[in-house]
């Protein structure tokens, strides 16, 4: 479907477009679509729409999209969006704004959103403050439930944050939060004091998102009230949006932890040159960072000369020893993510990933020793009596097994404390990690291959 709708835009054709306008799920599928349209068509499409529609829309929409539109709209209809957003859909098109846009919208805004958006901007980048709802539903505990009900009918619409209300004192002050169906099964006499159990659970307008995105994991809520440092409720956050969070967090840990530097926009909204300016940078760094592999190398010259045939199984060393160190920094900085480990835990994680890479050692070693015998076997000449590997063959195999126990250790004790240390440097392990253990390995790997031939090798050298 999305595809005949697109193809029916790009014809110039809005009628199929908005045709299903009053299907529910309706923007949020629009919004989808419009990200696979060149940004003129998205307006264009856009346009065409009623207001009512478009607000709807316009939440859905990546910040690129919504400045274009912006630009477009006149000052009416432009401030018509802004004023109906919801505070935290309104908040979120001011952060992607630049310092000089800021000032020029703010004056679309009327004088309490205005003073509500400016306040909450005060306040840290990735702060629940950034996310907070402010159209939430609050009664007093002494209100009957008749009254209370009577009070959420003429005051309160329908929304994603109206199935539980939260209760407060004459202060504005957090007391309680009551699920809707509480009041609908209670008699309509009874006090809300009544129905109260006086436990809640609430987020500090300065808490981090991290912390939000636990405290909705821990205690499974769709919405979370939000109290300033005096326990005055001033907002709700529902889990739509803190999910919309950690997706962003996650994708760019993913990007990051992949050698380059995330994108600041949809991969299909980011334009080819942007592509390449993210993607070379710590491509150049790994570039020259890998070089050392071949002075190392040069490092051992000689023996590699009178050892031609311990060459071939250079990649074999150093990937496995990469493989082993990419697995443990993936672990360990999920880990951490999730805040199963901190930095405080390095003994902890060095003691169980020395086992690990021992393991994993002798499991690599045992097969490469196996591959170079039967190898060896299958290839041997019984009038010459020689192997593939020739009379040393077993020095080879020797040498293949020691090596890799070796490089896998050191891959996994790498991979697992470099996010340790980048973490207690308080830098972000998923951004650096990659490229430190690649470089490390790779290097070390040799010297560790070329060392242990050298030990092994010496008498017949």
């Amino acid at each position: 479907m999305l595809a005949y709708l697109r193809e029916k835009i790009l014809e110039g054709d809005l009628s199929e477009l908005l045709q299903h306008s009053k299907d529910e799920d309706y923007p949020a599928e629009v919004a989808k679509l419009f990200e696979t349209l060149p940004i003129e068509d998205t307006v264009k499409a856009f346009l065409a729409f009623p207001e009512k529609l478009q607000l709807k829309i316009f939440s859905f929409l990546d910040h690129v999209v919504q400045g274009r539109i912006m630009d477009t709209l006149t000052r009416v209809q432009a401030s018509y969006i802004l004023n109906n957003l919801d505070s935290n859909d309104r908040l979120s098109f001011f952060d992607s704004l630049k310092a000089w846009e800021v000032q020029d919208y703010l004056g679309y805004l009327n004088d309490k959103n205005k003073k509500a958006t400016f306040d909450l901007m005060g306040y840290p980048e990735k702060s629940v403050a950034r996310l907070i709802n402010t159209n939430f539903t609050a009664i007093r505990k002494e209100m009957t439930v008749g009254e209370a009900q009577e009070h959420l009918r003429r005051y309160h619409q329908d929304s994603e944050v109206a199935n539980m209300i939260y209760v407060v004192d004459k202060d504005g002050k957090l007391v309680d939060d009551i699920p809707v169906r509480r009041l609908v099964l209670n008699d309509q006499s009874k006090t809300i004091s009544d129905i109260m159990d006086g436990f809640y659970v609430k987020l500090n307008i300065k808490d981090s998102i991290e912390e939000a995105i636990d405290r909705f994991k821990e205690y499974d809520r769709i919405a979370l009230p939000v109290t300033n440092p005096d326990n005055i409720l001033v907002g709700v956050v529902t889990i739509d949006d803190v999910i919309d969070e950690a997706e962003e967090k996650d994708t760019k840990d993913m990007q990051q932890f992949g050698g380059m530097e995330s994108l600041d926009l949809p991969y299909v909204k980011t334009s080819f040159f942007t592509l390449i300016q993210k993607r070379s940078g710590w491509l150049i760094i790994l570039f020259l960072s890998e070089m050392l592999t071949a002075t190392a190398m040069t490092h051992f010259q000689s023996e590699i000369n009178r050892l031609t045939f311990l060459s071939i199984f250079v990649p074999l060393i150093i990937s496995s020893g990469g493989n082993s160190g990419s697995q443990a920094a993936t672990l360990i900085i999920r880990a951490m993510a999730l805040k199963e480990l901190s930095p405080r835990n390095w003994w902890y994680v060095m003691r169980r990933e020395i086992m690990a890479g021992l393991t994993l050692g002798l499991i690599l070693g045992t097969i490469g020793f196996l591959r170079i015998t039967v190898w060896h076997y299958s290839n041997w000449d019984p009038v010459t009596t020689n192997g593939v590997y020739h009379t040393h063959w077993y020095l080879v195999a020797i040498t293949i097994f020691f090596s890799l126990i070796g490089t896998v250790m050191w891959g996994t004790i790498s991979g697992a404390m470099i996010p340790v240390l980048l973490k207690r440097l308080k830098l972000d392990p998923a951004t650096s990690s990659a490229p430190f253990v690649a470089t490390l390995v790779d290097v070390t790997g040799i010297i560790i291959y070329f060392t242990v031939a050298l030990s092994i090798w010496k008498g017949i050298l």
